[in-house]
């Protein structure tokens, strides 16, 4: 029967329910045939009455035993002093004096700590030893005075055993709860950053293509009575930019779809779309919109890793489309390749009408794209009425694990 078998039975349970209890049991079961042993004789003795010495060991060694759990130290003082007594008294050992001594070192060893035990065990065998080697005759080298020497180092040795064994198990189980903790702790942050994730990529999509259908209603709106052959191109491109968010939708909800769930070629639609390669197709969306984008580009177009190619994208879309929104109709964008990455920068005069704050989840939404990727971003107003974004993105691909989530945090909200 294993370990864990035996701990659902019942006897272990009462055990466990009523220590005191079965000590009292325990220390019954040790007293009676002591009793006995006196009263027929032991080893050829004589039989004889029980004794005041006697009655003293007894008593002594039944509340002993039965208190062992709750005054331990006090029983072994108690027990060393009982023994003496008796040692003076009737020059013999009391075998129920040694086994209750042998018992109390058990459990101080089992409820201690290791030092304070081997220091309690040594000065109290040593009392132990002298008064036998003084009073119950047999010398220093008698079996009798190093058996009981031998005794008292075993039964610590078992007790520190078992408390090591418990310290251990109890530690193995505080480090499974901990892992476990931690497991769980994991699991929740990486569902709030796919969260995260997820909505920024929504509002990188949708904000933009709205904007563009936007601006495409309304000035069909107005050129349907003064120039009708105006509207039907206008009409095909909302339509065209309603086909793209609503492609673009359904890849950032493919991307919780489960791994278990895609089939062969569909594995790749979670991938992160290469970015700036449809720079040209957002600023024809834009220049249909009316937004004029003076476009520079420094030094030679390169590949750059997914993240940080789709960072640079979105961010120019974001601030392109904030340009559209709030902007005379003409913005600047320079793409600067470097040699440790990409730079950006969207410049556009702001309307004196526009909100000044720069406080919306468009630019926190590129703040965190650029930070996701070990780069840096500024937005903010400068002189001449004019907003500025600029992001300097790395080449090299980001270690998440080397930002603090404090240092994230606070740069994401400077």
């Amino acid at each position: 029967m294993e370990l864990g078998e035996v701990r659902e039975t019942r006897m272990w349970q009462a055990v466990r329910r009523h220590p005191q209890l079965c000590d009292a049991v325990l220390a019954m079961a040790l007293v009676v045939p002591a009793i006995i042993a006196i009263r027929i004789g032991r080893h050829g003795e004589q039989p004889r009455m029980l004794d005041a010495a006697d009655v003293v060991a007894l008593v002594v060694a039944f509340g002993a035993l039965t208190f062992r759990r709750r005054y331990t130290r006090a029983g072994l003082i108690v027990t060393t002093l009982a023994w003496i007594g008796t040692l003076l008294q009737q020059d013999d050992r009391q075998a129920i004096l040694m086994v209750a001594f042998i018992l109390l070192f058990f459990t101080h060893a089992n409820r201690t700590d290791r030092r304070t035990a081997w220091i309690t065990a040594a000065c109290l065998g040593t009392v132990f030893y002298l008064s036998g080697v003084l009073w119950a005759g047999g010398g220093w080298w008698a079996p009798e005075n190093l058996g009981a020497l031998a005794w008292i180092g075993m039964a610590t040795a078992v007790g520190d055993a078992g408390r090591s064994r418990r310290a251990y198990v109890a530690e193995v189980e505080e480090r499974a709860r901990r892992a476990e903790q931690s497991r769980d702790e994991e699991a929740r942050r990486r569902v709030v950053e796919e969260r995260v994730r997820i909505a920024r990529e929504l509002h990188d999509v949708v904000a933009h293509h709205i904007a563009v259908i936007k601006v495409q209603a309304t000035g069909a709106k107005h050129i349907l009575h003064h120039r009708p052959e105006l509207v039907g191109p206008a009409l095909d491109h909302i339509s065209r930019s309603s086909d793209a968010v609503l492609r673009e939708i359904a890849s950032v909800v493919g991307l919780l779809r489960s791994s278990d769930d895609l089939e062969g070629g569909e594995a790749s639609a979670t991938e992160p779309t290469r970015g700036l390669a449809r720079l040209s197709g957002l600023l024809d969306d834009l220049a249909a919109a009316g937004l004029r984008v003076d476009h520079h580009q420094v030094g030679a177009a390169r590949e750059l890793p997914a993240l940080v190619d789709l960072a640079a994208f979105r961010i120019a879309q974001e601030a392109l489309t904030n340009a559209q929104k709030y902007g005379d109709g003409r913005a600047r964008l320079t793409v600067e390749y470097t040699a440790d990455g990409v730079r950006l920068e969207i410049v556009n005069q702001v309307r004196p009408d526009a909100p000044r704050s720069g406080s919306g989840y468009g630019i926190i939404g590129m703040r965190e794209r650029a930070i996701s990727t070990g780069g840096l971003l500024t937005a903010g107003p400068e002189l001449s009425d004019r907003f500025a974004v600029r992001a300097e993105l790395p080449s090299a691909d980001p270690d998440p694990a080397g930002l603090d989530r404090a240092e994230l945090a606070g740069r994401i909200g400077s």
